[in-house]
């Protein structure tokens, strides 16, 4: 016999304590169950809902005025969060939608605030048996993690160890409107083939199949959190935070335990989805790439580059950038084709001409004897080549007087400050020209 749903917030939130709770509201069984049960609750600190609109489905809208009015009815604020899914990422329809959904949720989150989904046990031993068809090691399958940070605040699963009957009881108890989506009946998804077809075999078979799998994954959890304290020290030496590269040599060096969750670690924290087992090996060959050569090892989504000696990962597919492309700019913070920026601390008395790479480009560096063309500076500055097309190239009048906030000229200098003082460009996704 399981706990209740309220027996077993009770005990959660005196554990816990969070100082005010933010639904991740959808409107389905499972997140109209704890929202509930928490509006019911007396209201001993702040609580609110968000949901997100993906605008993926026709009734997006009707879910999105279901979701408001029952908040309307349990008197609980709710904020309706419509977001872009990039369904060109690589990711599918799933990884995308998430990806959307928790960078929505991550920017809507107040300081301090702790973001509750209502993931539970049965979500668990999903996640964790598609982590092992997908060749995971203790970290993806120690499944979900019941807290970490997100955004300003922190992503709290407090339902992880609580089956889903809990929460279908609480709903049919308090007669609850929920809404169906209809991908979670979609053969085509991995969780619907596992839900309805492998799980209930396994339970026939081994009847404590879920129970096992839920331990072995506490046992990898623990696994993964003791090699987290022999990797994370390496990761700190060789990973640069001014360009996000790492040392590719010391990271071959580590034992494959540390390797591996290590650049999964150092991706994820790029927003960027970690690689499959033959992609990882493809990675560790080309580290003996020649001199002189870029490779670049692609999957879904990424991008990842060896070049002089580390590691890079950009997402892709990469935007385009028109050669034409130019701008007027009188200081401030100028948004960028490939959507990073370009920013000088105060405004300039005459408008400068920003414009991108179109060939032939040449610049005399301040205190430099000579003017050196763009591709020489690029090389000995070691300028990454796949962010050369998007480097902003400052002009007065028709004169080149600096490249992004590396290279000024005289002028340059006297009009923007010294290279690094007023002037920064954070580049945006790795790109590809027009030609």
């Amino acid at each position: 016999m399981h706990a209740t749903l309220d027996d077993h917030l009770t005990a959660h939130l005196a554990d816990a304590r969070p100082p005010a709770l933010c639904v991740a509201f959808s409107g389905g069984p499972d997140s109209t169950a704890l929202l509930h049960a928490l509006a019911g609750r007396p209201r001993e600190r702040p609580l609110r809902a968000l949901h997100v609109d993906h605008g993926l489905h026709a009734d997006s809208g009707r879910w999105a005025e279901h979701a408001q009015a029952c908040c309307r009815q349990w008197d609980v604020p709710c904020e309706v969060l419509r977001v872009r899914v990039d369904l060109d990422a690589g990711l599918g329809i799933e990884g995308s939608a998430r990806r959307a959904r928790y960078d929505a949720l991550a920017a809507a989150l107040h300081p301090g605030e702790w973001l509750l989904t209502a993931h539970h046990r049965d979500d668990q031993v999903e996640t964790v048996l598609l982590k092992l068809l997908r060749g995971a090691g203790p970290e993806g399958l120690g499944g979900m993690r019941e807290q970490r940070p997100l955004g300003a605040g922190t992503l709290w699963r407090p339902l992880l160890a609580l089956p889903r009957a809990a929460l279908l009881d609480h709903v049919r108890t308090h007669a609850l409107a929920c809404l169906d989506d209809p991908a979670n009946a979609d053969p085509r998804l991995a969780r619907h083939a596992l839900r309805h077809e492998v799980l209930p075999r396994l339970a026939t078979h081994w009847p404590h199949a879920a129970d096992s799998i839920i331990r072995s994954a506490a046992l990898c959890r623990d696994a993964a959190d003791a090699l987290r304290a022999q990797w994370q020290p390496a990761f700190d030496a060789l990973h640069d935070p001014a360009s996000g590269s790492l040392d590719a040599a010391v990271w071959r060096a580590l034992a494959p335990g540390l390797r591996e969750p290590l650049l999964d670690h150092w991706l994820h924290g790029r927003g960027l989805r970690a690689p499959t087992g033959a992609q990882r090996a493809q990675i560790l060959r080309q580290l003996d790439a020649r001199e002189g050569r870029v490779p670049c090892i692609r999957w879904p989504g990424v991008a990842l580059h060896v070049w002089r000696g580390r590691l890079w990962a950009v997402p892709t597919p990469a935007p385009s950038l028109p050669l034409d492309w130019q701008a007027t700019w009188h200081g401030g913070t100028l948004a960028l084709p490939d959507g990073g920026t370009l920013t000088l601390d105060g405004t300039l008395a005459a408008p400068l001409t920003v414009r991108l790479r179109r060939g032939g480009e040449r610049l005399r560096p301040a205190g430099d004897r000579h003017t050196r063309e763009l591709r020489d500076l690029f090389q000995t500055g070691a300028m990454p080549p796949w962010l050369r097309p998007a480097c902003p190239l400052l002009y007065e009048d028709d004169t080149l007087i600096a490249v992004a906030d590396r290279w000024l000229s005289d002028r340059g200098v006297a009009l923007l400050g010294a290279p690094g003082e007023r002037l920064r460009w954070q580049p945006g996704r790795g790109v590809r020209s027009e030609e």
